[in-house]
């Protein structure tokens, strides 16, 4: 039974690759599946980025509830950094934000080809 359920499987593996493989035609089409990826995938680091801030600060604020009743047991360094951390996380994308309009202008786009072209250049009026 075993052995049927392994070779299920790497039929079902096999198949699903010749699947993926004849989906992609070339280079140039994995190149337009990964660019187009790229914003949603921005998007899933900063939507996480801000859930991990919330939780880690929430997280500070059970930590200093638990210093307060029992200061020998937490101390106070823990929820001081828990806080930080947070912080930092919620701050991170605007961080980005900030750091890529200071390194790349207003020129420089984000995951195209175009953003190569243009790198640095102003436009001619």
């Amino acid at each position: 039974m075993r052995k049927l359920i392994l070779a299920l499987l790497a039929l079902m593996c096999i198949t699903m690759g010749t699947l993926a493989l004849a989906a992609i035609s070339g280079v140039g089409s994995v190149a337009t599946q990964v660019t187009s990826n790229v914003k949603a995938i921005a998007q899933l680091i900063t939507a996480g980025s801000y859930v991990a801030g919330m939780a880690f600060a929430v997280g500070a604020i059970v930590k200093f509830k638990g210093h307060k009743e029992n200061p020998t047991q937490i101390t106070i360094g823990t929820p001081i950094a828990l806080f930080f951390v947070g912080a930092a996380l919620i701050f991170m994308p605007t961080l980005f934000k900030v750091g890529g309009g200071t390194m790349f202008g207003g020129s420089g786009t984000v995951a195209g080809v175009s953003g190569i072209a243009t790198f640095g250049a102003t436009q001619a009026k």
